[in-house]
């Protein structure tokens, strides 16, 4: 287990918020990213410049309630605090229960707003090993209708797809049974060719973290899970590995599977890794970490395609270091992270 991401406590507020999007859209900023409020939780949220950050910022997240909530309740400072996070794009995971819904739902806002909306993937069946975030599709066929609905929902408009986080790693490392590979990379390599048929759509298939630092194992996994077809890869999803260390690593595997670009997840990474406590639980809920680099296309490198918010802050690991579930919001921690950013 490399880090918990637990979709199970946002399944609720995903299903609400899409259903939302669906009946009443957002309105659009003016097209430079410097329109006024573009939601209605009376956050003031606000897209960020085209030119640098193309994702949509989502008006009525969770970080933009608590925006509102804090405004509320005369807690100026720490909802300038949270704005911080509300005012960055960050990652849409998708519930499977109203995944068409969702999908399509996030990239008509995004759309309206002129924005790609960014989704995330993860329901790959028997995932997480069980652990934090266990669960997923109940098998094949239910991955593949999931897969889907997903496409469907999207249609033509732009969207940037994280696929599977961990799926591939858990199966390099063994954590997934031997058994369950072969239906695994055939899942995996059917979600890509179904989502790149469609028009607007990028898919960056998930490989780990610098962490795991195994370039020479999972290169080959990889290609049998599709890389060839997809866009590229993504690195550090729900961790915390430097923004350096994750383009070291992330070059490394590039160079054994074609030269593919990749992005990495620079949600929680601005200290680094947790060092302390116990080794198998340093990616959960780890104190002490801060905001890392806010999401961009002007990157370090020509190879990183984007620096993305793909895990989105103040959401809990896990049921550890006082957290709770896997996936909920919990502002105590939200706002430590901000002010670590100041």
């Amino acid at each position: 287990m490399y880090r918990s991401r637990g979709v199970t406590g946002v399944r609720a507020t995903a299903v609400a918020l899409g259903a939302a999007l669906l009946i009443a859209g957002c309105s659009s900023g003016d097209g430079d990213g410097d329109g006024g409020d573009t939601g209605g939780t009376g956050a003031g949220i606000t897209q960020q410049p085209k030119d640098a950050a193309p994702f949509w910022v989502n008006p009525d997240g969770t970080a933009a309630q608590q925006v509102a909530d804090y405004n509320k309740s005369g807690k100026e400072s720490e909802a300038d605090t949270i704005r911080k996070i509300a005012q960055q794009p960050t990652g849409e995971w998708l519930s499977p229960e109203n995944a068409e819904e969702q999908a399509r739902g996030f990239t008509e806002a995004a759309a309206e707003a002129d924005r790609t909306a960014l989704l995330v993937l993860y329901n790959i069946p028997h995932r997480d090993c069980g652990q934090f975030s266990g669960g997923g599709a109940a098998d094949g066929n239910a991955y593949r209708a999931f897969i889907d609905s997903v496409a469907k929902g999207i249609g033509d408009r732009g969207a940037t797809v994280i696929l599977e986080p961990d799926a591939v790693l858990h199966m390099v490392d063994n954590c997934t049974p031997g058994e369950y590979h072969e239906e695994r990379y055939d899942l995996l390599k059917g979600a890509i060719t179904k989502l790149k048929s469609l028009k607007n759509t990028k898919v960056y298939l998930d490989a780990g973290n610098a962490g795991w630092g195994k370039p020479d194992q999972i290169f080959e996994p990889l290609k049998w899970a599709g890389i060839d077809q997809a866009d590229g890869f993504s690195v550090n999803v729900s961790n915390f590995y430097t923004t350096e260390d994750s383009i070291a690593y992330g070059k490394e595997l590039s160079a054994k599977v074609g030269n593919k670009p990749f992005v990495i997840d620079t949600s929680r990474n601005g200290n680094g890794p947790y060092t302390e406590g116990d080794p198998g639980e340093r990616w959960c809920n780890p104190p002490g970490r801060a905001l890392g680099e806010t999401p961009s296309t002007k990157t370090a490198d020509p190879l990183v395609d984007a620096y993305l918010w793909v895990k989105r802050p103040g959401e809990s690991d896990g049921e550890c270091k006082g957290g709770p579930k896997a996936g909920e919001w919990w502002p105590e921690y939200a706002l430590k992270l901000a002010q670590a950013s100041e």
